[in-house]
């Protein structure tokens, strides 16, 4: 392979990148293990497809954009999926005995004769493509549904032999049963998937998957399955398979295509059986930086002076899954450093993150948000993050920390910025203590992102271009669904923020204990820019649609 240093004396040389941004990829590389290509691409140095054009000349070899390209499902199923995906290899078209491969290492030898034995051809002709080209064909080809349909024909088969008196897979060491979860697991993490729902239904059970924070139905099996699927789970997550009629809560670790995967797993008793629920979360993720998470450079710049202070309380607010802990863990990243003491407590800790102390919730053992915050003031910390403030005693220790000198770092359950305000008078805190200790609130919900390959022009009903003050000549955008984003017409998710910076006028008002609706005016006043306002912004800028934006701000209406 050509080495690291070549190739980046070739972007430059090519007027990609310069000296400075290699600098700053291998700061990268030192922080994330990342290879420095990655690390350049992660940056928004440069597209990986660039890259890749440069390798491919320097290697004399052609490149193919596989981002448009139409392959044959046969012929990708020449050599198996666990093959392709191992050496990152994609069959793309076969002539004869000859069969022209797309890589992302094509001098990888060993490789090439294993693809050459395996699909039984005479000469293998490597191609270079990116990395994410290659999983799109392969996340296409060999899909979820296809892998259950197999694995629950197999059953049924299996079901046919055996005598009329044995139950079908009545323990959990039925290989076709472990088989179906291991699909649906390792399916889940390629399609981005955050939860998966098992549930029971009269005659039948669902499998649904929570994608960019949509459910999606991707398998309905047999009910006979119900029992020995329920029981592997458990089995998995280390419940009691005997207890059905309590609810329990497990979790399952494995490592799935080099990614340590932590699935947090709840069941609950439902009139047709026990409904199962995983959330995944990929323990080795690389986390996002606060501009990856959608701010704006004008949000940045307001929040960077807010989680720079050396005391006080940040507040991030949100219903469940609009993404607040990843908020914060990017800016507990952002200002970390070896000259600070960073701890948090957590339930749970969801990703690791480097030199920052992390500590679970663990209420058998006495560790609670109020028990934890008084042991970690013991630690000598500078910087605090309380996963969520939920009563009077945790919000008084969060507030008397901050008037101590230290930065606190918190959620709350509100639907906007001002609310959080009058939340914490509601818990029976003192005004002067949340006026002279808070020093912003951001609100944020997440919406999806318009898939690029189907992006196009999209008409909007009068209602809807009412309701978010857009004019019948400004573009909106959607995607019209294609094989990249499942049909869907979206692809991923981003933020967007209300921002409430605590100034003066804020902190008497706060003082003479004004309702949220008359602090939300103010800080209109003095710039806040609503979640819907924000939205709005981005629906000009091509990244969401207007019914995302409406969706996800209801109850601004």
């Amino acid at each position: 392979m050509t080495k690291n240093t070549e190739i980046t004396e070739l972007l430059i040389r090519e007027g990609l990148i310069e000296q400075k941004d290699i600098v700053e990829a291998y700061e990268e590389v030192q922080k994330t293990g990342l290879s420095l290509e990655k690390a350049l691409v992660k940056l928004g140095v440069i597209a990986e497809e660039d890259i890749v054009r440069v390798k491919a000349s320097a290697f004399g070899l052609p490149y193919v954009d596989l981002s448009d390209y139409v392959v044959d499902a046969e012929v990708v199923k020449l050599i198996p999926e666990s093959l392709a995906r191992k050496h990152r290899a994609v069959p793309l078209f076969k002539i004869g005995q000859r069969i022209t491969v797309g890589m992302a290492d094509p001098q990888d030898i060993f490789a090439l004769d294993q693809i050459r034995r395996v699909a039984k051809v005479d000469m293998v002709e490597p191609v270079l493509v990116t990395e994410k080209g290659i999983f799109r064909v392969l996340d296409t080809c060999y899909s979820t549904q296809a892998g259950v349909s197999n694995i629950v024909q197999q059953i049924s088969q299996e079901a046919n032999e055996k005598s009329a008196g044995q139950p079908v897979g009545d323990t959990a060491e039925d290989a076709p049963i472990i088989r179906l979860i291991n699909v649906l697991i390792f399916q889940s993490v390629r399609d981005r998937v955050s939860d998966i729902h098992i549930e029971p239904e009269d005659d039948m059970v669902r499998v649904r998957s929570r994608i960019d924070g949509i459910l999606h139905e991707i398998a309905v099996l047999p009910k006979k399955l119900q029992n020995p699927l329920t029981s592997r789970v458990k089995i998995l997550a280390e419940l009691d398979i005997s207890e059905t009629r309590k609810p329990q809560d497990g979790r399952i670790r494995m490592s799935v295509e080099k990614k340590d995967l932590d699935i947090r797993v709840s069941t609950f008793p439902t009139v047709h059986g026990e409904n199962i629920v995983m959330r995944l979360m990929d323990k080795s993720a690389v986390l996002f930086g606060l501009k990856e998470i959608g701010f704006l450079e004008q949000e940045l710049i307001i929040l960077n002076k807010m989680i720079h202070r050396p005391n006080g309380i940040v507040l991030v607010t949100g219903p469940t899954g609009s993404g607040k802990t990843s908020t914060l863990y990017a800016a507990l990243t952002t200002i970390s450093s070896m000259e600070k003491n960073i701890i948090t407590i957590e339930d749970p800790v969801e990703y690791d993150l480097p030199i920052i102390r992390q500590t679970q919730i663990n209420v058998k053992a006495g560790i609670t948000f109020v028990e934890g915050l008084r042991s970690i003031l013991r630690q000598d910390p500078d910087v605090i993050m309380v996963g969520e403030i939920r009563d009077r005693e945790t919000a008084d220790i969060a507030i008397q920390s901050s008037l101590t000198g230290h930065l606190v770092f918190s959620t709350l359950h509100t639907n906007d910025a001002p609310t959080a305000l009058t939340r914490l008078l509601d818990m029976g805190i003192e005004p002067f203590l949340i006026s002279s200790s808070v020093v912003g609130v951001l609100a944020q919900r997440l919406v999806r992102v318009i898939c690029e390959k189907c992006k196009e022009e999209h008409q909007v009903s009068t209602e809807v271009l009412q309701a978010l003050e857009l004019t019948a000549e400004q573009k909106v955008y959607h995607g019209k669904g294609c094989a990249r984003c499942r049909q869907t017409g979206f692809n991923g998710r981003t933020g967007i923020f209300e921002i409430l910076t605590v100034d003066e006028d804020i902190r008497r008002m706060i003082d003479a204990r004004m309702s949220s609706d008359e602090i939300r005016k103010k800080a209109i006043t003095h710039g806040m820019r609503t979640l819907r306002q924000a939205g709005l912004e981005k629906i000009l800028a091509g990244i969401t649609t207007p019914e995302e934006v409406l969706r996800v701000t209801e109850s601004e209406s």
